[in-house]
């Protein structure tokens, strides 16, 4: 999402459910009032427990006084669109009002039907009988400029924030999203692409984009799929909770199941990829979970839904020990979920900046109700005839360590090599190698022929130097 349909968004959300004085019903195409915030019972005298639930023409159709009221309805349905504003009487128990009435015809995003009405109801009866018409007509102009843009704003963003579910749930329960922050109970995912930096610097902006945009505009459909929202997309990355601002009964299941969702959509990522000419791409996602303070953040210019605390950075070291294709979650995930899970290995790291050691579990697959199983790929090298020589550095946050170490490829694949050298070296170090270009590779595993390194970032000239070496594939 761009940053100015976030902003329209959070500004929209915040005049309908903070300081929307007019009336606001939602209907649905078979007639139930879904919706009326409080204004609109205001304006209609109407209590809640009277309105949402009844059917609009039990309401209504039976006062043939209020048929100018009851035929924008009718006219919205018919014509499946939303009808020019009208004004017209509404005969209450106490007064006759003056209404102005503006409608909307709702789409349902993902199945593309109708899904209701909207009906904006201003209360113009001030007006009307102000003698200084000149005035009246200022205000309601006015009244129409507002009314408009948030009409233009409901069917630009509306929903595109948000999952459909959550964006229900808030119509329902409009102080979920009061300025200011609270404390919940969430998981917060973390995912990014590996080796995207490099891609970037060498394809066209253009298509770099389209690749970018392709692979988000997936990811997101299954995070909202599993009733999470997306805090922001940081650049190939994606900053996620699952619990917030609804809070669900097992934010852990729902953020590990569409971690492995998205995964498992890879491949067919990958298979769009490859038909339009794009590199391959692969992703390491990141979960952990605990109270976190989540709500509204930022100035008057500038807002947005956020969350804050440590176990967001936390989240963001663990995400940093992944590999391509791998779900790494935190023992509170893994102590806090309650449906079976499938753990392929497990390790133990101690972050930079946190004190104690951290237990990370490597996640294949989910049971029921979810079950979502991946596969991992091997990733053994085939050995070579001779070593070939490399010089490497070690990385530190992404920084190298400017102490040249020394080594041998003694088997390379695809995506990984063995490494044989005398210096030391963990399992889950960041190496870049000098082979022309930067080579970026993480140790995944010690063996007795060396160290297995999967490659995070492979140069466009890594297929020219195995040739210079003789290397074939």
């Amino acid at each position: 999402m761009r940053k100015e349909e976030e902003q329209n968004l959070l500004e929209f959300l915040k005049m309908l459910i903070e300081s929307l004085s007019e009336g606001l019903i939602i209907v649905e195409l078979d007639g139930r009032i879904r919706y009326a915030n409080q204004s609109a019972l205001e304006i209609l005298e109407l209590d809640i427990e009277n309105a949402v639930g009844k059917t609009f023409a039990e309401l209504f159709f039976n006062h043939p006084e209020n048929d100018d009221f009851s035929q924008i309805f009718l006219d919205t349905v018919y014509a499946h669109q939303g009808i020019e504003p009208r004004i017209v009487n509404l005969h209450t128990k106490n007064k006759i009002r003056q209404l102005r009435v503006a409608s909307t015809y709702i789409s349902e995003k993902k199945a593309k039907n109708k899904a209701g009405i909207f009906l904006v109801l201003s209360d113009l009866s001030g007006l009307i009988e102000l003698k200084d018409a000149v005035k009246a007509m200022d205000r309601i102009n006015t009244l129409n400029r507002k009314l408009n843009a948030r009409n233009n704003l409901l069917n630009r963003t509306f929903g595109q924030f948000l999952s459909d579910d959550i964006v229900k749930e808030l119509l329902k329960t409009p102080g979920a999203l009061q300025p200011g922050g609270k404390k919940m109970h969430v998981a917060v995912m973390m995912s990014d692409l590996r080796g995207f930096t490099a891609l970037s610097e060498r394809m066209d902006a253009v298509d770099l984009l389209i690749m970018l945009n392709h692979y988000l505009e997936k990811m997101t459909d299954i995070i909202q799929g599993h009733h999470g929202t997306i805090i922001e997309f940081l650049g190939d990355g994606i900053l996620a909770v699952f619990g917030a601002p609804i809070q669900l009964p097992a934010p852990e299941e729902h953020a590990v199941a569409a971690a492995l969702q998205m995964q498992d959509a890879m491949d067919e990522i990958n298979f769009w990829n490859k038909k339009q000419g794009y590199p391959l791409l692969e992703m390491g996602i990141g979960l952990t979970s605990g109270e976190t303070v989540v709500g509204i953040i930022g100035s008057e210019k500038r807002k947005k839904y956020g969350v804050i605390g440590s176990r967001v950075n936390q989240c963001g070291r663990i995400e940093s020990y992944t590999t391509g294709g791998q779900l790494l979650i935190s023992s509170d995930v893994k102590r806090d979920i309650q449906v079976p899970i499938t753990i392929e290995k497990e390790m133990t790291v101690t972050p930079k900046g946190v004190n104690s050691e951290m237990v990370l579990s490597q996640v294949t697959g989910i049971g029921e109700p979810y079950n979502i199983h991946v596969s991992m790929k091997n990733r053994r090298p085939g050995k070579l005839d001779a070593p070939v020589p490399v010089c490497f550095f070690k990385l530190s946050e992404k920084h190298v360590i400017k102490e040249t170490l020394y080594g041998g490829i003694t088997a390379v694949g695809e995506d990984c090599a063995m490494l044989e050298t005398q210096s030391e070296l963990e399992v889950l170090d960041n190496l870049q190698i000098d082979m022309g270009d930067r080579l970026l590779c993480k140790v995944i595993e010690k063996t007795e022929e060396g160290f297995l390194l999967q490659y995070t970032s492979i140069p466009s000239s890594y297929c020219h130097w195995l040739k210079e070496h003789g290397v074939r594939m």
